[in-house]
């Protein structure tokens, strides 16, 4: 690549950073306003949603569950299952509400969904350290065994949740019926995310079933970071990478193929 080449990528990607950036102080606003705790609900409505469920299962279960703590094992699994959730949901119609903006040459629709993402994903990592921070002083979350680990799972994690919001954004464009159908589909996903269990907890053949899922491997990771030895994990990268990155080129060339046909305001 030649110096010349290399200074256009250069100024093409911090003018798409700028972009992203934009739109996400844009969408920020938008939805929470500069009143009250502002931006800070996007930590808040995870926090919430965690928070409650754990309260339930710890007075149901008991405090502590195949030898791990109930809360710090719903608020472990219920963080992540938001990300995935709200990132889904406001994938939805994200074109339309933003066509707009589309006037503007440096603006792509794939940033729509970047941004939108992007909140989510640094939303439910502060959930995730608040919670954790305020929990381990509690003595009801373990200190990390394996942050690194973690960290690795979260991240598959994401990108898995990233990929399908590039498929669903494209598609709910083609189609209105999808938008009614987005909600209940997360609610059936739920058994398939390693929410509730560990695979280890599974028979063998179970087993194998439940790594077929992309969120599971991710989950796992991120359980086995944080128990470390205590917990048995079982996860295999590659499903969720190749699974991503497969999904990601599908969305794409639909995120393509929908920007053709969207109408400009």
């Amino acid at each position: 690549m030649s110096q010349a080449n290399l200074r256009d990528f250069r100024r093409g990607w911090e003018t798409q950073i700028r972009v992203i950036h934009a739109l996400m102080i844009r969408e920020l606003t938008t939805r929470f306003g500069r009143e009250n705790i502002g931006f800070l609900w996007i930590m808040v409505e995870p926090l919430l949603f965690a928070g409650l469920v754990a309260i339930i299962w710890r007075l149901s279960k008991g405090p502590a569950e195949h030898g791990v703590s109930v809360v710090a094992f719903i608020v472990s699994g219920y963080i992540p299952i938001t990300l995935f959730r709200h990132g889904i949901n406001r994938s939805v119609a994200a074109f339309t509400v933003n066509s707009s903006l589309l006037y503007h040459r440096q603006i792509q629709v794939v940033d729509f969904i970047l941004a939108r993402f992007i909140i989510e994903f640094f939303g439910g990592m502060m959930a995730y350290t608040f919670a954790a921070t305020v929990l381990i002083f509690l003595g009801e979350f373990p200190v990390p065994s394996d942050i690194g680990l973690f960290i690795a799972g979260w991240t598959l994690y994401a990108f898995f949740c990233l990929s399908l919001c590039l498929i669903i954004a494209p598609l709910s464009e083609m189609s209105e019926v999808l938008e009614k159908f987005v909600p209940v589909v997360t609610y059936i996903m739920i058994p398939f995310s390693g929410l509730l269990y560990m695979v280890s907890w599974a028979t063998p053949p179970v087993r194998e079933f439940l790594l077929l899922s992309p969120f599971v491997t991710g989950m796992e990771m991120m359980r086995k970071g944080i128990w470390g030895d205590q917990l048995t994990a079982y996860y295999n990268i590659w499903n969720p990478i190749g699974s991503s990155i497969v999904l990601t080129l599908v969305g794409l060339a639909l995120c393509r193929r929908v920007r053709r046909t969207l109408a400009v305001e």
